[in-house]
């Protein structure tokens, strides 16, 4: 068996363990409040820790060559001639604001093509470092793949710029094929569009050059292999490319629900049936909603933090909820009960969460300071987001520390920090929750604040020294990141102080109170929240009963 069917295999393995993991949501520019486009990523694999990545623009000699490296198991795939000119990327943005994002959602296994050169990640770096637009960008993923063999399976794109908004999806052919079916449309300037590990194109307007790509055999691929026998008009490529099943809908679908529940009246109790999956006869979900309101940065990071908060796929509403109404559960996501297998939900805030981001796109601005992406090294639910401006030149010590890894914790970096700090809050929720969140919002609000001023002073120094700028802004996302991690470091002290042992130190004015001699803190005992109370005396019965004597 040869290394590079081993690599495969292996990567193969790491996609069906991230699948049914990652979210993106894309706001079309007349759809975001100050008329940026705006794109999301949720990175969600557990264990994964990786650095906010960048890449240098450069200048390459003919015969010059890329190596290829695979994103998920960093197995050496093989080279390809590099670009004469690439662009500088920071994280998932371009100094051009091109910005893509992506989920997995697999779809047809025999698809996959093993020997392929380029996997689904570094077709987006590629597209990154070579693109100046969105449309460029979709260009060079598809002919990449289709010269040089796509080597993982279904992916859903979210490709975007300053101007426009694309959803792409992508499936090869089978082994050996060095070919791709896939078709790409535009989302409406005044629409919301998202994706969470499955196809979402169903039906598409063959005839509309200006906002539909497809590939030539996307039809006819599907007709060769007996999955597609109608006319043209009525292909679908969902249907042709991708399962259709229960859990593509309550694991997968579901996220979309609960983003576009909030911007459409009577949403979702009309799409309610599809995502519960219960029944694969009812309406499904359209593509993209017109918002009934703009979204802000803001709205979006909600949006990234929620848990089917009050629906009812609401988490707090079962046992697995535990003493104080966590919205997160252990993996795997289904176990079974005497033969019977059960599950968890699985909203789009997760613990596993690598990485999380909001990548906004401004075509009025200067490029340099246009393009902007908010940054978390970990659950985007108990992370601030920080921002690093696309023209960066170096990334935030915290989220490049040298020394942490998988297995290295380390106090200055992002991913570790976060996780502590969450780690300590996920099993006593509702209980420590709040006070994580006034420091979130906190600084989240603070950023926002000084954007305007930033990005003035930035703008100031464009007319005279551009190389001044780009310093300048680079390193306030470095200062910011930084400063958050310092922040963050100081409430994982506060919170193993005020509430050690289940019990809550008290405070006033900003400082935690003790006895008269000080020996002792005054403490505060909430003991076990009501409606956790109510379901232990349920179960419990007699067994926990005080006597009344």
């Amino acid at each position: 068996m040869s290394n590079r069917f081993v690599s495969l295999m292996a990567a193969v393995v790491m996609t069906t363990a991230a699948a049914m993991a990652c979210t993106s949501l894309m706001v079309g520019k007349k759809a975001s409040a100050d008329g940026s486009v705006m794109c999301t990523y949720n990175a969600d694999s557990f264990g994964t820790f990786r650095n906010l990545t960048y890449l240098p623009a450069g200048t390459h000699a003919p015969g010059e060559m890329r190596r290829i490296i695979d994103r998920d198991s960093k197995e050496y795939h093989g080279e390809i001639p590099e670009a004469p000119v690439t662009y500088s990327v920071i994280g998932n943005i371009n100094e051009w604001q091109v910005t893509i994002g992506e989920t997995t959602y697999g779809g047809r296994k025999e698809l996959r093509d093993s020997t392929g050169l380029i996997d689904y990640g570094s077709l987006m770096d590629l597209a990154l470092q070579r693109a100046k637009t969105a449309r460029e960008a979709i260009q060079m993923m598809t002919s990449l793949a289709e010269t040089y063999g796509y080597c993982s399976t279904g992916e859903v794109f979210s490709i975007c710029d300053p101007n426009e908004a694309w959803i792409m999806e992508m499936v090869g052919c089978g082994a050996g094929s060095k070919a791709v079916a896939w078709v790409a449309l535009r989302v409406p300037d005044d629409a919301i569009c998202a994706h969470a590990n499955q196809s979402r194109i169903r039906t598409f307007d063959q005839k509309d050059k200006k906002n539909v790509m497809f590939s030539k055999n996307c039809i006819t691929f599907a007709r060769s292999r007996g999955w597609f026998s109608g006319k043209d008009k009525d292909f679908s490529f969902y249907d042709a490319y991708a399962e259709d099943n229960f859990r593509a809908r309550r694991i997968c679908e579901a996220r979309v629900w609960s983003i576009y529940r909030r911007y459409s009246e009577g949403f979702g109790e009309r799409y309610l049936p599809f995502i519960l999956g219960e029944d694969l006869n009812t309406e499904p979900m359209p593509l993209w909603i017109v918002p009934n309101r703009k979204l802000s940065v803001a709205d979006v990071q909600e949006c990234l933090r929620d848990h089917y908060d009050g629906t009812p796929l609401d988490m707090t509403n079962d046992p697995g909820a535990g003493l104080y109404d966590s919205p997160y559960r252990p993996t795997p996501l289904y176990y079974k009960v005497d033969g019977v297998e059960h599950f968890n939900e699985r909203p789009i805030a997760t613990q596993q969460s690598a990485f999380s981001w909001i990548a906004q796109m401004r075509s009025w601005l200067p490029r340099q300071v246009g393009g902007l992406m908010w940054w978390a090294n970990d659950d985007g639910h108990t992370s601030a987001y920080t921002p690093i401006y696309c023209c960066s030149t170096r990334q935030p010590n915290c989220y490049n520390t040298p020394g942490a890894d998988c297995v290295t914790f380390s106090r200055d970096n992002a991913y570790w920090v976060c996780n502590w700090v969450a780690n300590m809050v996920y099993p006593r929720y509702s209980l420590m929750m709040p006070s994580l969140k006034a420091v979130r919002d906190s600084l989240d609000q603070s950023y926002r604040d000084q954007q305007p001023h930033v990005e003035a002073r930035a703008i100031e120094l464009l007319k005279t020294d551009e190389q001044a700028a780009v310093r300048y802004l680079t390193d306030y996302g470095c200062q910011k990141g930084d400063e958050m991690v310092a922040r963050w470091n100081r409430l994982a002290e506060y919170l193993i102080v005020k509430y050690n042992d289940m019990v809550v130190r008290a405070e006033e004015n900003g400082r935690f109170k003790r006895t008269k001699t000080g020996f002792k803190p005054i403490l505060e005992k909430p003991g076990i929240p009501d409606k956790t109370a109510r379901r232990i005396a349920a179960e419990a019965g007699d067994r926990l009963k005080s006597p009344t004597n």
